[in-house]
């Protein structure tokens, strides 16, 4: 049988539709509820199906919400999908809480049910538990009014970030240092001056390129400002809010509640993982640190410390000056459109798929395109690529699921919202548009399975960024990279440049691990200590943990979007960057498409979603548990 993909509404109709959606989706939901507590079925098998149907209808509703919240032109229809959260969210929690469902599903029989509907059903009944659904009516009625709210503050706090675009004005003669193509696309205004503002295309050249120190630092500051004072407030609510409902289902704090349903799986153990990557990582941070404050004083005599309005300017020197690599000239190899190009033809090598553009696909603003992919010949999902920054759109790079994949009922859909420049990109760009492909490629993969709970990119959290990271690798290698990255003239970029490229890369890496650990430090103890002055706090932790200097009257974690979605499991980036390393163990870096590793990892790690624990796909690939090893030794390297 062969599947439709969600027919999409037009920019004029899609107040309606989604409207129409929702409505139309709670409803059936409801109806199907209303008959489990009627005429529960017979069988537990057949249970688990229309509960299973229950939250199929949640899940497109939430999705829609979710992406066209987060990417759609209109205002209005942006603050509908907004609602629409809060609705969903609303009717979860409140079957979640449903005494008279919880019975049905303990009451349950697990006796011949296959090992993934057993795993169903435990992870049911987990819910119910998380939920709260054996405490008083009281206790309950708080619940709902704390999930409530905590969907409209992560809301808010989100808008903030997306909406609070700052911007620097200065004459055009100090940019100087910043690529040709940036400084024809920013001409000067009325009034002479050049407009700079904190959007990734805009921000990270001016920090990396501009030689005028002033410029990059107001430049810095003000991507470090964003969000602040208004998005202050709402953190404590959040945090607060959060303690509130971990403890009252039983839990001693937020992050024990979060970490029970991980890889981790105690709240104790992620500061311990913590110090474990810093100590990793410390022998290798002061050995970069030194070459970079060296050459920092070269320009500045007698500095004793570094941060970050200067730290990437003077990154790009060091790499110039020891690897003999120019970031200005990397970019005239990386032209977005081949690059997209290049992502969608190593990726269908590697996984054995192919894409065929969807010309006459309705999408939300005209540079959004669709593929649909194939495999053995058969449609299996459709992609959305939307990847330059506009107004109202969602600031940073992730992938939003639009449709989960199920066998024989509904066709995997993803979109990638990313924020690249329409001309020449970055290579860091590069990699982190392989990095979301992964998440992209996963989703769809994973979506032939029989169970909405384990379709997609369904695996514990802390386990999610591991086969993106291990994508990454792909946008280092020479002999895929020279497949498009080429110059103007067509010349592909040299073997030798990208091998000094990988060298002036792991530059850094130690004092980038101490920086991830900062930010995770901060995600984990703003929720177990709830500070009072998160500034304070943050630089505290900074000071601990970041090889940089705090920079007065910043306050970057009003802006730090991961507090929100991640909350106190910021760790899982590095987590799954240990993983993402073993894995990529098993590839052999003379044929990185051998096509017996290549499949078996697709296979065995990406197609199974969330039908088994992380772990367990892991040694399936591997062959054995994951290690510390291959991380350690690239760290040291």
């Amino acid at each position: 049988m062969t599947l439709a993909a969600l027919a999409m509404p037009s920019v004029d109709d899609a107040q309606a539709w989604v409207e129409s959606r929702a409505r139309d989706g709670l409803a059936a939901a409801r109806e199907l509820v209303d008959a489990l507590r009627s005429s529960p079925p017979e069988t537990t098998l057949e249970l688990l199906r229309q509960w299973d149907e229950v939250s199929r209808h949640l899940g497109d509703v939430a999705a829609v919400g979710s992406l066209l919240a987060n990417v759609h032109p209109v205002e209005a229809v942006r603050t509908t999908c907004e609602q629409t959260e809060v609705e969903v969210d609303r009717l979860v929690t409140e079957l979640r809480q449903d005494r008279g469902l919880y019975e049905v599903f303990a009451a349950a029989d697990a006796t011949g049910l296959d090992p993934v509907a057993t795993r169903l059903l435990d992870k049911t009944l987990d819910d119910f538990r998380r939920a709260g659904v054996d405490l008083d009516d009281e206790a309950r009625a708080r619940l709902v009014e704390i999930n409530e709210r905590l969907t409209e503050l992560g809301q808010d706090f989100g808008r903030t970030i997306r909406d609070d675009v700052r911007t620097v004005r200065v004459p055009p003669e100090r940019l100087a240092g910043l690529p040709q193509d940036w400084l024809d696309a920013h001409p000067a205004d009325e009034d002479g001056l050049v407009t700079v503002t904190t959007d990734y295309p805009d921000a990270l050249p001016a920090r990396m390129f501009v030689h005028d120190a002033g410029v990059r630092r107001d430049v810095t500051v003000a991507f470090l400002q964003r969000g602040y004072p208004v998005n202050e407030p709402l953190l404590h609510e959040i945090f607060a809010l959060r303690h509130e409902l971990a403890t009252l289902v039983g839990y001693a704090d937020w992050a024990s509640y979060d970490a029970d349903v991980k890889m981790i799986k105690k709240g104790p153990a992620i500061p311990e993982f913590i110090d474990r990557i810093a100590e990793a990582a410390d022998e290798p941070m002061r050995r970069d640190l030194d070459l970079l404050l060296e050459r920092y004083r070269r320009d500045v005599p007698g500095a004793t410390a570094i941060d970050t309005a200067d730290s990437l300017y003077y990154e790009e020197l060091v790499r110039q000056e020891r690897h003999d690599v120019d970031s200005q000239r990397v970019r005239t190899y990386f032209d977005f459109p081949k690059v997209q190009q290049g992502l969608l033809d190593v990726t269908a090598r590697l996984f054995g798929v192919t894409y065929e553009p969807v010309v006459d696909a309705v999408v939300w603003h005209d540079e959004v395109t669709a593929y649909d992919v194939h495999r053995d010949g058969a449609r299996i999902g459709r992609i959305y690529l939307d990847l330059h920054p506009r107004d109202g759109k969602y600031k940073h790079a992730a992938q939003f699921t639009l449709v989960d994949g199920l066998a024989g009922r509904q066709l995997p859909e993803g979109v990638l919202v990313c924020n690249f420049s329409r001309g020449l990109m970055e290579h860091d760009h590069v990699v982190t548009l392989f990095h979301e492909f992964g998440h992209l490629l996963h989703h769809v993969l994973a979506g032939a399975g029989e169970w909405t709970r384990f379709a997609g990119v369904a695996t514990e959290w802390d386990f999610v960024e591991a086969p993106s990271q291990m994508l990454e690798e792909w946008a280092w290698d020479a002999d895929v990279l020279r497949t498009f990255a080429t110059s103007a003239s067509g010349e592909p970029i040299p073997a030798d440049l990208v091998a000094r490229m990988r060298a002036a890369d792991d530059f850094g890496k130690g004092y980038q691990a101490r920086t991830q650990m900062f930010y995770a430090a901060m995600s984990y103890w703003f929720h177990t200590d709830r500070p009072a002055d998160l500034s304070a706090a943050m630089r505290e932790l900074q000071a601990r943990y970041s090889p940089f200097a705090y920079i007065d009257d910043t306050h970057m974690f009003a802006s730090f979007g991961h507090l929100s979605g991640y909350s106190s499991a910021y760790y899982t980036y590095m987590w799954s960057l240990v993983i993402a390393k073993d894995l990529f163990s098993a590839f052999d870096p003379a044929d990185l498409f051998a096509p017996d590793v290549a499949g078996r990892y697709r296979d065995r790690v990406l197609a199974p979603g969330g039908t088994k624990d992380a772990a367990d796909l892991v040694a399936d690939f591997l062959g054995r548990p994951y290690t510390f090893d291959a991380y350690a030794a690239w760290l040291a390297r």
